[in-house]
């Protein structure tokens, strides 16, 4: 069962390196919402299977592959943009960028002392890598959208480290950080949907020209 939820974030790995050198943003909802659903199927194979554990993979599935892409492409018809055409860094420095935050996540996990059940585990280093990958998306594109998906690709990080944690961690933990990630994505809505009617553009330097 482990190999096959190594399997599975090894994916999620390569579908990192797909958005961080993709501009095209329907392409890139449907690469996060895919990779949001593996890791939704990810602590069914890590740990036994308990009613806990099936809610939490069913809510993760529900908001990840279902909810939070329909709101992202309701979005897109919304501001009528379909590319990031001008990110920050380009294409190949961020895929560079990339590849080396991932190496070093492969070493640094190495070095951190795991217990034993998640010695042959590829959580960590793929929990570390997708923080990065979110993290890049965050500060080299321009766009409102492109940056909300860097959020949700930093928060599917942020659930790879839960998941380690699934049988242990209440519930009602599991639920606050969903409903602020739901919170976050509506308030970024309403921030790309205001930005959009004021300057006709989602490019984030125009919030230079903001006075109060």
């Amino acid at each position: 069962m482990v190999d096959v939820a190594n399997i599975l974030l090894l994916l999620v790995i390569l579908l990192n390196f797909f958005v961080l050198g993709s501009n095209r943003l329907g392409a890139c909802i449907r690469t996060v919402a895919l990779q949001g659903g593996m890791l939704a199927l990810v602590p069914i194979f890590l740990h036994p299977i308990s009613g806990h554990l099936l809610l939490l993979a069913g809510t993760a599935m529900v908001l990840k592959v279902f909810f939070m892409p329909w709101l992202l492409f309701r979005a897109i018809r919304m501001v009528k943009i379909r590319r990031e055409i001008e990110p920050m860094i380009g294409y190949v420095p961020t895929l560079i960028l990339g590849t080396l935050a991932t190496a070093s996540a492969f070493i640094f996990s190495d070095r951190l002392p795991l217990i034993e059940i998640h010695q042959g585990s590829l959580a960590i280093p793929c929990s570390l890598a997708t923080l990065a990958t979110g993290f890049l998306m965050l500060i080299t594109r321009r766009k409102a959208l492109t940056q909300a998906l860097g959020y949700l690709i930093l928060e599917n990080g942020i659930y790879v480290f839960g998941v380690l944690l699934a049988e242990a961690m209440p519930f009602m933990v599991e639920a606050g950080v969903l409903l602020d990630l739901l919170v976050a994505i509506f308030i970024m809505g309403i921030m790309v949907n205001q930005i959009s009617r004021t300057f006709s553009s989602l490019n984030m330097q125009n919030l230079s020209s903001l006075r109060e």
